[in-house]
């Protein structure tokens, strides 16, 4: 039961990962990172809707706690896609996505600011290394030839804050009801917002365009079975476990940015991307215990 729960894991990683590289090939054809974002979360919304409706008199829940936390994981999701994919058309996938997967430090930050967790000097010394990752990756140390756009970077962390949001969104709501109400409440928002800061005409016009294999491909990959995949596998297995295995969301991402697409690393960028990614998973790990 629990390699099944690995594996399930590791599948819903590959699949984030390979997100990443569609949406780089729409933004190449010309979308705009925002409505790729929209068709991403509007796929798996279908999704969503009908793993609720499966067993709708026990997903059904009354709670305002539930209901706000649940928003709060949609704001959080709608960010993380919109921010994962403005870095990745600034920067690179390799990049994005493993700045995206900082959202453990910001999660840590957040819970030191409300008290939350206790601050141990081993905590502040994985922020330290996250930090000198991020450095490395993003050419910080040397101003004159900083090999990742402040935009990139930005969009990057900010990839990682939303994250960060959406696992608090989603754990808390979590204690009071199920995942696939969480989920479809979390994606119907994540529809509005994203609905009404896109270009409408450009959103309209995915529905005739040549294209449109490429978003419904995206929602289905990138959230609609990835997202079940994960909540599935994650009640099979232990935190420690899936904390590890979800790292290769990163590394197919790199792989495809790099083997499909012809992105380019230093070797500089690839230490600070391994430290960046050790630290999280040690930290992760440790959490878990």
């Amino acid at each position: 039961m629990r390699f099944a729960g690995v594996g399930l894991v590791m599948l819903a990683a590959i699949c984030w990962g390979i997100s990443g590289g569609i949406g780089d090939i729409l933004m190449n054809k010309g979308w705009d990172p925002i409505v790729i974002s929209f068709y991403r979360g509007a796929v798996a919304f279908i999704f969503f809707i009908a793993w609720f409706l499966f067993r709708y008199k026990q997903n059904w829940i009354f709670s305002t706690r539930f209901y706000i936390w649940s928003l709060l994981a949609g704001i959080g999701v709608a960010g993380n896609f919109t921010f994962y994919f403005l870095s990745i058309e600034a920067s690179s996938i390799a990049v994005a996505a493993t700045l995206m997967y900082t959202a453990p430090v910001f999660v840590l930050l957040i819970s030191f600011l409300f008290r939350i967790e206790r601050s141990t000097l081993f905590k502040w010394g994985c922020i330290a290394g996250v930090i000198m990752g991020i450095i490395l990756l993003t050419g910080a140390y040397n101003p004159d030839s900083v090999s990742v756009s402040f935009l990139g970077a930005a969009m990057g962390l900010g990839a990682g804050l939303s994250y960060a949001l959406f696992i608090f969104g989603f754990k808390n709501a979590s204690a009071i009801g199920k995942p696939q109400t969480i989920l479809t409440i979390a994606f119907f928002s994540f529809c509005v917002i994203l609905f009404l800061i896109a270009d409408f005409e450009e959103t309209v016009s995915v529905v005739t365009s040549s294209d449109i294999g490429w978003f419904v491909l995206l929602g289905i990959v990138g959230a609609g079975i990835s997202f079940i995949f994960y909540v599935i596998g994650i009640r099979r297995t232990t935190p420690t476990n899936a904390s590890m295995v979800a790292m290769v969301e990163p590394v197919t991402a790199s792989l495809f940015g790099v083997l499909l697409l012809g992105d380019h690393l230093t070797l500089i960028q690839v230490l600070g991307m391994v430290i960046i990614l050790l630290t999280i998973t040690v930290l992760s790990v440790k959490q878990a215990d």
